[in-house]
């Protein structure tokens, strides 16, 4: 191997270890928080995106109020369970559901596996339950009231 080889595969290893120290360096040390801003990385990439509150059908259990529109979405409201259809989104999308009090959550994973991804979301600190689920396609959402009390979730805008 030449000089000029060594010199060359050298510099390239340095700069594999200062690429390294810099996305060490300036990456997060915590688990992130999921209701933050979207990184430099989401936004160049065009942003998050959710699903349209608007494309979402509501069939509950009876009895069953309809649901209602509000500013932060659809309201939906039941005793035991709910079934939401989400039309096909065209593209990855979020459905943002949110609630003042547990519920459960249960949707197909995107693309082509053949999973159902089951969840029952507890409110956090703010006194909120969040649940995000992705959808690629037309959908269903199961949702869930543990304890049969009754449940009270939007269909949210963000």
């Amino acid at each position: 191997m030449s000089g000029r080889q060594k010199l060359l595969l050298a510099a390239l290893a340095g700069l594999l270890v200062v690429l390294y120290l810099v996305a060490v360096g300036g990456g997060r040390h915590d688990r992130g928080d999921p209701a933050a801003r979207p990184g430099w990385l989401t936004r160049l990439g065009g942003g998050n995106s959710t699903v349209d509150p608007a494309t979402v059908g509501v069939d509950c259990a009876p009895p069953a109020p309809a649901p209602r529109a509000s500013a932060d979405g659809t309201v939906v409201s039941f005793s035991t369970g709910c079934l939401l259809r989400v039309a096909d989104p065209g593209r990855l999308r979020t459905l943002v559901l949110r609630s003042g009090a547990p519920f459960a959550v249960a949707a197909p994973a995107p693309g082509d596996a053949k999973v159902t991804v089951r969840d029952e979301v507890e409110p956090g600190d703010d006194g909120t339950a969040v649940a995000k689920v992705a959808v690629d396609r037309a959908t269903e959402v199961a949702l869930g009231c543990p304890g049969g009390g009754g449940c009270t979730v939007t269909v949210a805008r963000s």
